[in-house]
């Protein structure tokens, strides 16, 4: 593993597809939400497509995100938030609706190659894995406190591992020593702990994967920003959500396909017509995934997935349906 390596370029996935589903040039002087900045790439789209009087607001909560902004629009504001906290974001810039959000849930670039941000196995640096260095708690942290049992169920909640428990009773033991401190250390642990891996995966993919997610919420927030995004579109709005793993998509479709079906009671039941929930989206087409040209040119965008859907209704008797997505248990 090298000590360090240099930032690489962030290369955006479905970057038109993407823009040409919130229909900007529709809505030119519209309101525009990119809930996941990241390097900038949609956002820079969606911004080549607005109208003099268009806004569009930016939030990421990685400050390094924040720093490397280069964007300078006034019709553009960047926010250090989390994508969760896109009601409030909204209610600071006193917007009251908008006319299209965008969430991109993978991981930048930036973020798995620049070494000291401890994401990748790649590299020997600080087991960090936070995308908000300002706040919360490393993974080096957690592990050295986490009991068994805890860490072994996030190895195979988060990254479907089938040797999560032998991983978990490895760290543990890790602990009557030096600890894990580091990447390097981590990969190593794992390495030699997993007996077989799919050709050309490194042993520790999975177990990076699940710690990463774990500490930072991942699948929560996207459980949050779901209803929250749709609550903040105005009727017509657009929803777009590109998904990296079949857990962030599980959460995305699940959250779509029960936003659009209205309540279904039996004739004549007891209830008044405006306490019956309505279909709140209206799903767009089929699920999008890039196309081989893409792929070829940027590998990381080989599991994305788009889903997009249209906001059909604002007065909902009981507001923005909220279901829970339970994790599965077993194996996809």
């Amino acid at each position: 593993m090298n000590e360090s390596s240099p930032p690489s370029a962030h290369i955006t996935v479905l970057l038109r597809e993407a823009v040409d589903e919130l229909s900007v040039q529709a809505q030119p002087d519209g309101v525009f939400i990119d809930c996941t900045f990241g390097r900038g790439g949609h956002s820079r789209e969606i911004l080549s497509r607005l109208g003099p009087n268009g806004k569009l607001i930016a939030i990421d909560r990685d400050e390094a995100a924040i720093k490397s902004c280069t964007i300078v629009d006034q019709r553009f504001i960047l926010v250090h938030a989390a994508m969760s906290d896109i009601a409030e974001v909204l209610k600071q810039q006193k917007i009251i609706a908008a006319d299209g959000v965008l969430a991109d849930f993978g991981v930048s670039s930036p973020q798995l190659d620049v070494a000291e941000r401890g994401f990748s196995f790649r590299f020997d640096a600080p087991l960090d894995m936070r995308m908000d260095q300002t706040q919360g708690e490393t993974v080096a942290a957690w592990l050295e406190r986490a009991e068994e049992r805890d860490i072994g169920e996030v190895i195979w909640r988060y990254g479907e591992e089938r040797f999560a428990k032998s991983i978990a009773r490895k760290i543990v033991e890790a602990r009557s020593g030096r600890g894990i401190r580091t990447t390097r250390e981590l990969a190593q642990l794992v390495a030699e702990t997993v007996r077989t891996r799919e050709p050309g995966q490194h042993p520790a993919t999975r177990t990076f994967q699940a710690f990463r997610i774990f500490i930072n919420q991942e699948l929560e927030e996207i459980e949050k920003v779901l209803p929250r995004a749709v609550q903040c579109l105005r009727t017509g709005g657009r929803l777009v959500a590109i998904s990296f793993h079949s857990l962030e998509d599980r959460i995305v479709k699940r959250f779509m396909q029960a936003a659009s079906r209205a309540d279904r009671l039996p004739s004549n039941f007891p209830i008044r017509a405006g306490e019956i929930n309505e279909a709140t989206l209206s799903l767009r087409g089929r699920a999008q995934k890039p196309g081989d040209a893409e792929i070829s040119a940027n590998p990381r965008a080989r599991s994305a997935v788009m889903r997009v859907a249209e906001r059909t209704a604002l007065n909902a008797a009981a507001g923005m349906r909220e279901p829970t997505v339970h994790l599965s248990s077993e194996p996809l």
